[in-house]
């Protein structure tokens, strides 16, 4: 098989959660521009709207499906609602995701919540249902977690605000990487997950703000994120080119995890 063929995503479809702005975005354009059906999930109607109108215009084929991904009870049909319109799920991106700032001894116990249920709990549970319904019973399927480098280190830069509950949640995303990984390798299901390092977002404004270049200077490579930096991960893990790779978690940080 030729290394274009091995890409090809055409006659595939794909479910993006977060996928109306950011770096959700970012991954449903690499998707469709390998050929795929794309369809976005997000709380927001005109922010998804706007999404679907902005890959429709680079020749993509995509839906919107509005979903509150921290309701556990929205889920199913979000995922039902995909399948109906565009088939199949054969690569889910579980990207959706918030944060919140605050010294652990004052951290809320709502605001805990809310990060673990919509960073771990909906991906738990939408991993599940596009198991359950596609990827399972047809013995194959591509499945991509967000983590975060907050993942994989302590995250006590003084400089930064403490975000226990998301540096929590997010060790959990790489966790239940490998954990799902090595369950579902016997339906021939990839389960990867991505790093992200600081990349230029709504959620990240406010560090951003506050920090400054210095986010930038963190990072061996000394830049942050950009529009085109998570696509060939994405490619990579959603396609016929890691049909040898399950388990990993690969950091898109600039360097920032080797120092």
């Amino acid at each position: 098989m030729s290394l274009q063929q091995l890409f090809d995503l055409n006659g595939r479809t794909a479910l993006v959660t977060g996928g109306s702005r950011g770096l959700g975005l970012q991954m449903a354009e690499a998707l469709g521009e390998l050929g795929a059906k794309v369809a976005l999930t997000a709380r927001k109607r005109d922010e998804l709207d706007h999404a679907v109108e902005h890959l429709r215009a680079r020749g993509i084929q995509a839906i919107a499906v509005q979903c509150d991904m921290s309701d556990p009870t929205a889920i199913a049909p979000a995922v039902g609602g995909a399948i109906e319109a565009l088939g199949p799920i054969d690569i889910l991106v579980n990207n959706a995701g918030t944060t919140w700032g605050a010294a652990t001894i004052d951290h809320p116990l709502d605001a805990w919540q809310k990060v673990i249920n919509l960073n771990l709990t909906a991906m738990f549970v939408v991993s599940q249902e596009v198991g359950k319904r596609c990827m399972v019973p047809r013995r194959k399927g591509k499945i991509i977690n967000i983590a975060s480098i907050l993942g994989l280190v302590g995250g006590g830069d003084p400089g930064r605000p403490a975000t226990i509950a998301y540096n929590t949640s997010k060790g959990g995303v790489v966790n239940f990487t490998r954990s799902l990984a090595a369950e579902w390798a016997q339906y021939d299901i990839n389960v990867n997950a991505i790093a992200p390092g600081f990349f230029p977002t709504k959620m990240t404004k406010g560090i951003m703000d506050m920090m400054g270049d210095a986010v930038a200077h963190k990072a061996p490579l000394n830049r942050v994120g950009g529009p085109e930096d998570l696509k060939g991960l994405v490619a990579l893990f959603a396609s016929d080119a890691c049909a040898f790779i399950t388990g990993q978690i690969v950091a898109a940080d600039g360097g920032v995890t080797i120092i």
